[in-house]
């Protein structure tokens, strides 16, 4: 389902932008040429390493070297006969190359020799926090790009101006009408004027970043972005980049910009994509940098630059859409969560009764209907399903309160809501995606499951903890079946949009449900997914700027577009089904530099196609959603494995000893706490256990750092005395064991 916005030729013609069109073909290709292609950037010494060789007819004989930096060849075979499959009519076979032996730390790259000859990119051999590290940080730098307002980074790879400083007085206007199925259907064009709102006071909309390749604001995207920086600066703790965890505060300020809690208004966006095709542009239809629309006084710009509008999500104190609501509220939360960890907790009580009093405004009955608004045009982002937001959004206020040393009576409405909003999700949603803008379902059940433990289990809640790791092991499992028949092992559909971010998506919910789980059996599929994003696909490319051997150079965005730099760490939505180029991709708009790569046409395939080039909207525009998706995929990772041989765990019970009469009960707690490296399950087991006595835990296991309730049942029959009950706790890295005091009286 297309959910990105369309750029509007009809509009641009109408006002006088040249956009004649022009159908691509395919490049004039004597004859195909042997591809190999492999992860342009690197693997862990673990990882199932492959190599495939695209083959304009079957191999017979062709031959196989891994070669390291010195130029010494470390592996070496026969190229396998038994092809995944034929690609397109110019490469009819696929051959894998397996050389997962490698493992030594180091620079390699792969040849073939033979009728098929052929020599990959190179490639690094290395530890998760070399490997991942990297990623994180360049993906962090698209964020400082993106930004809007005077606050810029210098250090930014494009070296940004200050822009839209109007914005910090802007005006708010009524909800414009959209002319439905205009513009090729999006519903983008607005019918008439646009009309300030009464009584409506300026808003401070100054700052915030760019959603994608252009200078629209949604609080949707922002709040979902930003949900994701937050959650992996805490995955990551103390290792976590200083500019990663500053990014994610840069959102919540915007955010917080967005939300009044005084009059109870949220604002839903600033700026508007396209105008009325007549007066009056959007900012889809003029294309210059951003910090010209202050000063632009043309008329027909007067809403695309100089005076952005900005609208309601709803009248000020009126129900909101709790997709929205969600996203936003699990933002401030995320916030609380991370000032009270940096000592400021009055700044985390700020932020946390932000979330509550924005919280309580979801319109979840009228959701019911799915009466969703994310943005304006519903189009552009239209969202269909909203119990993963709500679940969120409840999550990190409990998670926040916990954080605070609140006690359970303290968040137990929120913890019940969650989980109610987990299983109607679980019952209404599951199966229909996956982690990615539309879906947050994967991020709130692993904080959901912590919040669980750390509450003491309590009884009665809508879904266990054991539930949702098994939702996030339904949402794997597809895409693994999917994967396992794909020629290149991808998980996602490259024959729609947001590929790319479903497929961080994946690494992402790999990572969490192997954290809470300890079952290592998709960790394979990870980095399979890693690879093709990163070079290992039939296009021989990387979907991130500036990361490999190849990548995308045309990017559809007008800040990469008019900069002579890379915007290094932009993730673009990557190839995309065919149809979606028919009729071309228009010609160049006033304004922007011709930049197109006809190279990848000869490699189109499977029903989809990859088109580097700054008109092409459909696979070369950057966005907040799917660099937040490299973020998060590459922080979990790193926190998962980058430290895993030094992971440990402390174990304990009360110095106090439960004292029981022989046929009642008594409980204990269990606390276990990260003492090396990363938190990791821990399971429970009870022994040296005397006859007539029972002890179980509720939870059965928990992630290092939180609690397990012990409870030990007697019966009559049990001798009085003092009994030494070992307690043991089991995780990946060892176990570690330590003792329940039990006395038992005389009945």
């Amino acid at each position: 389902m297309s959910k990105r916005h369309v750029a509007s030729l009809a509009a641009a013609t109408a006002l006088g932008v040249v956009c004649s069109v022009v159908v691509s073909g395919p490049a004039a290709y004597a004859a195909a040429s042997p591809q190999l292609r492999t992860d342009q950037v690197g693997y862990l010494p673990s990882d199932t390493k492959i190599a495939y060789l695209m083959a304009p007819a079957a191999v017979s004989g062709e031959t196989y070297k891994v070669i390291n930096s010195a130029g010494a060849t470390v592996m070496k075979g026969t190229v396998t006969t038994s092809s995944r499959g034929k690609w397109n009519s110019s490469y009819p076979d696929v051959y894998p190359i397996d050389f997962s032996g490698v493992t030594a730390a180091g620079t390699y790259h792969v040849t073939v020799s033979g009728t098929d000859a052929a020599t990959s990119d190179t490639f690094q051999i290395e530890s998760a926090s070399s490997l991942y590290g990297p990623l994180v940080s360049d993906a962090v730098n698209f964020f400082q790009n993106q930004r809007d307002g005077a606050s810029q980074v210098a250090s930014a790879s494009l070296g940004r101006s200050a822009s839209h400083l109007n914005d910090a007085s802007a005006t708010v206007y009524q909800t414009p009408t959209f002319i439905a199925d205009s513009d090729g259907g999006t519903g983008d064009q607005i019918s008439g004027a646009l009309v300030k709102l009464s009584g409506a006071t300026a808003v401070n909309a100054e700052g915030g970043w760019f959603d994608a390749g252009d200078y629209l604001k949604f609080t949707f995207t922002t709040a979902y972005a930003d949900d994701l920086l937050y959650a992996s600066s805490l995955s990551l703790g103390a290792s976590a980049p200083t500019a990663l965890t500053a990014e994610a505060q840069y959102g919540t300020s915007y955010l917080n910009q967005m939300w009044n809690p005084s009059t109870k208004t949220l604002y839903l966006q600033v700026g508007i994509g396209a105008g009325d095709e007549t007066t009056y542009f959007g900012d889809h239809d003029i294309w210059r940098q951003p910090q010209a629309d202050d000063s632009d006084t043309t008329s027909a710009d007067y809403w695309a630059a100089a005076h952005r509008p900005v609208f309601e999500a709803a009248a000020p104190g009126a129900k909101i859409s709790p997709d929205v609501v969600g996203r936003v509220s699990a933002a401030f939360a995320f916030a609380a969560q991370q000032d009270e960890l940096a000592g400021n907790t009055a700044g985390a009580q700020t932020e946390l009764a932000d979330a509550t009093s924005l919280y309580a405004l979801a319109d979840t009955s009228a959701a019911e209907d799915d009466n969703l608004t994310s943005t304006l045009p519903e189009a552009y982002y239209p969202e269909g399903i909203w119990h993963d937001a709500m679940e969120l959004g409840a999550t990190e206020i409990v998670r926040a309160e916990q954080d605070m040393g609140r006690s359970e009576p303290s968040y137990a409405g929120y913890l019940t809501q969650a989980a109610t909003w987990a299983s109607d999700y679980i019952s209404a949603d599951s199966g229909q995606d996956t982690l990615n803008l539309y879906d947050v379902s994967a991020l709130a059940h692993s904080d959901l499951y912590t919040a669980i433990g750390d509450a003491g289990s309590p009884s009665g809640l809508a879904v266990s903890q054991s539930g949702l790791v098994a939702d996030l092991k339904s949402q794997l499992s597809a895409a693994v079946s999917t994967a396992g028949s794909d020629i290149f092992r991808e998980g996602g559909d490259y024959a729609d949009f947001d590929v790319d971010s479903h497929t961080f998506g994946f690494i992402s919910t790999e990572a969490l449900y192997q954290k809470l789980s300890g079952d290592t059996e998709y960790a394979a599929f990870a980095g399979e997914q890693r690879d093709w994003l990163l070079g290992g696909n039939a296009w021989g490319t990387t979907f991130v700027a500036g990361v490999g051997t190849t990548y995308p150079e045309c990017m559809g965005g007008q800040l990469e577009n008019l900069s002579t730099k890379v915007d290094t760490g932009a993730v673009v939505n990557g190839p995309n089904g065919k149809s979606n180029f028919k009729g071309g991709l228009g010609d160049l708009m006033d304004g922007m530099v011709k930049c197109e790569n006809d190279s990848f046409t000869t490699f189109t395939g499977k029903g989809s196609e990859y088109v580097d080039d700054v008109r092409s909207w459909q696979s070369s525009e950057p966005a907040l959603d799917m660099d937040g998706g490299l973020v998060l995929a590459g922080s979990l990772q790193e926190s998962l494995l980058g430290s895993a041989s030094a992971n440990d765990f402390s174990i304990a019970v009360p110095s106090s000893s439960p004292a029981v009469t022989a046929g009642s009960s008594a409980t204990a707690t269990v606390s276990t706490a990260v003492s090396g490296g990363r938190a990791e399950n821990v399971s429970f087991t009870a022994t040296n256990v005397p006859n007539g006595v029972k002890v179980s835990f509720s939870p059965a296991s928990v992630s290092a750092g939180a609690s397990s309730k012990a409870t030990v049942k007697t019966t009559s029959a049990v001798a009085p005395g003092t009994y030494r009950i070992k307690v043991t706790g089991k995780a990946a890295s060892g176990s570690h064991s330590t003792t329940l005091t039990l006395t038992v009286r005389a009945a």
